[in-house]
């Protein structure tokens, strides 16, 4: 059998420009669907979700939200791999802090604004997945799960999606959280069909 070509390592450039990318379209997603009065899963969908129960702005609640997992990455991934997941946790909530100051949306019907903010958020993460960092959170997890016991990432991350949608139902009318469990379904079979074991040479 012919041998498997050699992964090709992306350069510190190719991570830099390739993480600046990914954060930015995760902010612009992240506040399309605050704007649509929606939420997604993992530790994004959270702090979506106690913006409707605190003075906080997403930006704080992001931050503060991802602090457990910080550690749990530490422990499962590296120095590396955490310091490029704090660092990109922070670009995403000072991005959307830009966008809410230069992109404003008075009127955006929610179904657009929950499809546009999934696939960013959804290619935002495959962004910085192959860029050697993460989103926080649940991201975490479901890489650890993928490494470690070959399961799909996005499978792993929709699951635990599904908890964080339907506590939506708190603080949001039913047919939002319908709206809102249906963008969570976009961004995840992205992930799911794009990101797997061995599908990328770099």
């Amino acid at each position: 059998m012919p041998n498997e070509p050699s992964k090709i390592p992306h350069s510190p450039a190719e991570d830099v420009l390739g993480v600046f990318i990914g954060t930015f379209m995760a902010a612009m997603g992240l506040y399309l669907l605050e704007q649509a009065d929606a939420v997604t899963g993992g530790t994004a969908g959270l702090a979506l979700l106690l913006t409707h129960a605190t003075p906080l702005s997403f930006a704080a609640l992001f931050l503060l939200v991802n602090v457990p997992f910080f550690a749990l990455a530490l422990w499962r991934k590296g120095w590396k791999f955490t310091l490029k997941t704090i660092v990109c946790v922070g670009i995403v909530s000072g991005f959307t802090v830009i966008c809410e100051m230069y992109f404003p949306v008075p009127d955006m019907h929610a179904v657009f604004g929950v499809v546009a903010g999934n696939v960013l958020v959804g290619m935002a993460l495959l962004a910085v997945f192959r860029h050697g960092a993460s989103l926080g959170g649940f991201n975490i997890l479901a890489l650890i799960a993928q490494e470690q016991f070959k399961m799909r990432a996005g499978y792993v991350q929709m699951s635990l999606d599904v908890t964080v949608v339907l506590l939506a139902l708190t603080v949001i009318a039913p047919q939002g959280v319908l709206l809102s469990a249906f963008g969570a379904v976009i961004m995840n079979i992205i992930l799911a069909f794009n990101h797997r074991p061995g599908r990328y040479r770099a």
